[in-house]
């Protein structure tokens, strides 16, 4: 059994009296900003935990704003609206309480300010999906209390930020088929629409590069419009005349709408074509999935960011970070073996 971290053992480390590290961690005067700074950092990397934590209930109930944009969940098949959940299943574990604000895309163009934020409605802010840059800054520079990115980063706000491994699925994605014989292989995605398309965007390209495979700008589709963002049945894609023999696709919605249209046009996934997805989502309607993906572990995503939102609100952390989750390949029947 793994022992528990105590205040002694933080407080022996650092030389210190058990009363410095207390007043430390719990945001009390007299500590030096300095030496505050160590003893969390000291808590954090040995492992420590709050009594009341390990308790399994938290000394306080706190509400957890949650903001996303009309883009993203105006689709009833929204992936974000599935990582919404998982986070509200998980606060209720953690005796927290969520608020969903959904910003329409009249009032992101706009720039009219989150009412979760103006009206200073909760605890701590998780931000589920990127905005436009105009108005993530407005986001930013409104905010009252501490806030966590959910699914992307931005270079220029030192904000704490959960995301999965997009790079590295992607890469992974490519080069698993190319292991299965395929070198005309396309990528799906409006690059630089999001961070995360442009992120599986370069894992794809890296793959090709290692594998010394060409690179042709027409194999680089896009699977929706810069201005309202829609994808799935009702995007048409814009096939080149010089088909591939495989599509890496950077989402599941787009991978089941690419699949329709290629049927629509006579071919056979994957006897003809293979086609894979990323993120391992599909809405029930559309039936049990069959494609080949990079499976997304939202849950974890969830309680990563739920956390990161605690510390901060509880006054515990202390250094920013990107955290990446990892996820893996789930193989199903969409790519067909060449070699």
């Amino acid at each position: 059994m793994v022992k528990q971290v105590k205040l002694a053992d933080i407080a022996q480390r650092l030389g210190v009296s058990v009363v410095t590290v207390s007043k430390a961690l719990s945001g009390q005067k007299g500590v030096s900003e300095e030496l505050r700074a160590k003893i969390k950092t000291l808590a954090d990397e040995m492992g420590y935990v709050p009594i009341h934590m390990q308790q399994g209930e938290r000394a306080k109930t706190y509400t957890i704003g949650v903001i996303t944009f009309e883009n993203y969940f105006k689709q009833f098949e929204s992936f974000y609206w599935k990582m919404y959940q998982e986070l509200a299943t998980r606060a209720v574990k953690e005796n927290c309480f969520t608020m969903l604000e959904v910003i329409s895309a009249q009032d992101e163009n706009s720039g009219v300010p989150s009412r979760l934020i103006d009206e200073n409605r909760a605890d701590g802010i998780i931000i589920i999906g990127k905005p436009r840059n105009e108005y993530l800054k407005i986001l930013c520079q409104n905010r009252k209390k501490p806030m966590v990115f959910l699914d992307f980063y931005d270079n220029e706000q030192m904000i704490d930020s959960v995301i999965s491994a997009g790079f590295y699925g992607a890469y992974q994605l490519t080069d698993y088929l190319i292991r299965k014989g395929h070198s005309r292989i396309a990528f799906v995605g409006t690059v630089l629409y999001t961070g995360s398309i442009t992120d599986r965007y370069f894992g794809y390209r890296r793959a090709l590069l290692e594998n010394g495979i060409e690179y042709r700008d027409d194999w680089i589709i896009q699977d929706r419009d810069y201005e309202d963002g829609i994808i799935g049945l009702g995007y048409e894609f814009k096939l080149p005349e010089d088909m591939p023999t495989a599509f890496v696709c950077n989402n599941d919605v787009t991978a089941y709408a690419l699949i329709k249209q290629l049927e629509q046009m006579g071919y056979k996934v994957p006897d003809d074509v293979s086609v894979v997805g990323y993120d391992d989502y599909l809405h029930p309607s559309y039936g049990e999935s069959t494609i080949t993906t990079y499976l997304v572990d939202t849950n974890e995503m969830a309680r990563t960011a739920l956390s990161c939102i605690l510390k901060l609100i509880e006054n515990l952390a202390v250094n920013t970070n990107i955290h990446v989750v990892n996820g893996r390949i789930i193989e199903r029947s969409t790519v067909k073996d060449i070699r």
